[in-house]
């Protein structure tokens, strides 16, 4: 074989064994460290909201792929204990002003003045469809038309709902309580409303008297 010849293949030999004797980058400690100093605190948004939970940290580690049976069901536990139920039983307040945070986007940008959850708004059509009269309506998530009537909640009062209030509102609250990746904010788990506003969005989708169970 001629010396020309050989000369480059052994060059390319050499910089494959030195490929395969140098360690891999840590990518996640490089983008943590790119993220923390892209970023700074701007008006109420804070530095702080990039920093993630254990459960964020495994949904993201996961890239899109079902978690291990153990690790979903330990998030699923840990988010349900972070539900907190009305204390005084009552789950529903005013479908129409449920209606208005359904329809309200707004809230928790750097030029909000307040991050007080009564001025943020729920954004809910942004993922599901909820109306026959809305026209333009998110897919992300399933639709909620006829949500309560579906199943069977005539009397949100009766002993018969208790059950679905409960469901619903821990889907609410923190919809990893049974989606352990869940893409649905974590309303109240993380502040985002109060509780008052949770109540209207359960009256808007479990109301009987309510256009989404019309």
């Amino acid at each position: 074989m001629k010396l020309t010849t050989i000369i480059p293949k052994l060059a390319a030999l050499l910089v494959l064994a030195g490929c395969a004797t140098t360690p891999a980058p840590d990518y996640d400690a490089l983008t943590a460290k790119m993220m923390a100093d892209s970023f700074r605190d701007e008006g109420i948004a804070k530095v702080e909201r990039l920093r993630q939970d254990e459960a964020n940290a495994a949904c993201s580690k996961a890239q899109g792929a079902n978690l291990t049976d153990t690790q979903a069901t330990a998030i699923q536990q840990e988010a349900l204990k972070s539900v907190r139920f009305p204390a005084d039983g009552q789950f529903l307040g005013d479908w129409r002003e449920g209606e208005k945070l359904a329809q309200n986007g707004r809230g928790m940008t750097w030029t909000d003045r307040s991050a007080a959850p009564a001025a943020n708004g729920g954004n809910c059509y942004n993922c599901h469809e909820l109306s026959k009269a809305e026209i333009s309506y998110g897919t992300i998530g399933p639709s909620l038309y006829r949500y309560g009537r579906t199943r069977g909640v005539t009397d949100p009062a009766s002993p018969q709902s208790r059950p679905i209030l409960e469901y619903t509102w821990a889907k609410i609250w923190n919809p990893r309580s049974y989606n352990a990746c869940s893409d649905m904010p974590r309303f109240g788990h993380a502040g985002v409303l109060d509780e008052a506003q949770i109540r209207h969005l359960m009256a808007l989708i479990l109301d009987p008297k309510s256009p989404v169970n019309q």
